[in-house]
């Protein structure tokens, strides 16, 4: 077994400021270009792809349907979390963190390239799972490696600040995405956007991917890892291994992200659907509320991460969840308005609650793991969360709006909040923790 001095002189040790940079936008490139491609697909499902891809269906059951290719990937995350985490705990993060780019990069591209069920018949809703499958399989193996390059790398009591920068990478992500979407929305007709304008977003992922690439093969190793490498002591079987000793922090760290995934989808995915389909407000507006409403996440995510190196993760997710319980119930009393100013107040609040939450699991999930099974521990309660909250989010949503209205979505979005809230009382603080 390691010895902790050792574990402890080797992590304090002051890393060269190039280097420490160089891992700061590696972490968040990375994270930013992997879920941008997520998100492409979010926003193409709830605008487009169920005229492409269903379209012998009714409004409501083409929508499920698309939002159901969606959750597919949620589903193969925690499967990338237990494959990739498997390899980023026996050979290293950075080489998986590279083979998480390619598969999530390249399967992304294929989409804007795969033809519609007019060209393909029952072909093409099979391809678009695959493909979708794949994705949730890439990213299942990214977060993980991004956060604990961060983590591994960070001076002693800078931990939450290293690991805002991956945590960053949805908001930017998720801004580009619609950003491009929100671009080609106005500057195309309705026809070119539905046939080929909406492919552009997906095809852009060819070029980000060989950004990545770039980026990451210039890291090295943690300091952390390379200890376990240089010893020999890497876990032969690191997913059996952290389910014998840490079901307790994998079950708890998944309940405590289920509010971050159910906000995020839920005021995104669900409610550009909701609010150009139901509402009928324009695409073009509903993608600047939502532009706006990033920028709050963004804030949320900086300000708890960094926040947390001095006022406790614990205590951070704590006020997140709790302020969660009560926006909910706001959420959708302000949809209802239809005024965009208040549309956006709603996407804005309910993004930045979920950043306070979202910021500092970057350090606090892997916290809860030794460094033999960190990988494979933080990924697969990340990726669990996702299935439980990020997945089921949009499809229970519209089934509760069909049936109860918009009142009872929000009532689903408090009752979320307050699972993560036990889930998290449950679990200890970790910010002082040594990373052995």
């Amino acid at each position: 077994m390691l010895k902790d001095d050792s574990i402890r002189e080797n992590t304090a040790q002051a890393a060269q400021p190039e280097s420490l940079r160089r891992v700061a936008v590696a972490s968040f490139i990375g994270t930013a270009i992997e879920f941008y491609d997520f998100y492409v697909y979010g926003t193409a499902a709830a605008l487009v792809l169920n005229d492409a891809f269903f379209p012998n269906l009714s409004d409501l059951n083409g929508t499920l349907a698309s939002f159901s290719t969606y959750a597919v990937a949620f589903a193969a995350r925690p499967i990338g979390s237990l494959v990739f985490g498997h390899f980023g705990d026996r050979v290293g993060r950075k080489s998986v963190l590279v083979a998480s780019l390619l598969l999530m990069g390249l399967s992304t591209a294929c989409v804007g390239l795969l033809p519609g069920y007019s060209t393909l018949g029952v072909w093409a809703p099979i391809l678009l799972v695959l493909l979708r499958f794949l994705q949730g399989v890439g990213l299942g193996g990214e977060w993980g490696g991004a956060a604990l390059l961060a983590v591994e790398h960070a001076p002693r009591g800078k931990r939450g600040l290293f690991a805002a920068f991956p945590q960053l990478g949805p908001s930017v992500g998720f801004f580009a995405a619609t950003g491009i979407f929100w671009l080609l929305s106005e500057t195309l007709s309705d026809d070119a956007f539905t046939s080929w304008g909406w492919r552009v977003p997906f095809l852009l992922s060819f070029l980000l991917v060989a950004v990545g690439l770039f980026v990451r093969l210039k890291i090295s190793e943690t300091p952390v890892f390379q200890q376990v490498m240089d010893h020999q002591e890497a876990s032969r079987a690191p997913a059996l291994e952290v389910f014998k000793r840490h079901p307790k922090e994998i079950l708890l760290g998944a309940g405590g992200m289920i509010i971050a995934y159910g906000l995020f989808y839920t005021a995104t995915t669900y409610c550009l659907a909701y609010g150009t389909k139901t509402l009928g407000v324009p695409r073009g507006t509903m993608l600047t509320t939502q532009l706006v409403a990033c920028l709050f996440l963004a804030a949320g995510t900086w300000l708890a991460a960094t926040r947390s190196d001095a006022g406790g993760r614990r205590k951070t997710v704590l006020i997140g969840s709790g302020i969660a319980v009560v926006w909910g119930l706001v959420l959708f009393p302000l949809m209802d308005t239809e005024q965009p100013v208040l549309i956006a107040l709603a996407l804005g609040g309910a993004l930045f609650c979920m950043g306070v939450v979202y910021g500092p699991m970057g350090a606090y999930l892997p916290e809860l793991f030794g460094v033999r099974v960190r990988y494979s521990g933080a990924s697969f309660a990340y990726n669990l969360g996702g299935v439980l909250g990020g997945a089921v989010s949009p499809l229970v949503a519209t089934r509760l709006q069909g049936s109860f209205g918009s009142a009872s979505v929000g009532w689903y979005v408090s009752a979320m909040a307050v699972v993560s809230l036990l889930c998290v009382l449950a679990l200890p603080e970790t910010r002082e923790r040594e990373l052995s």
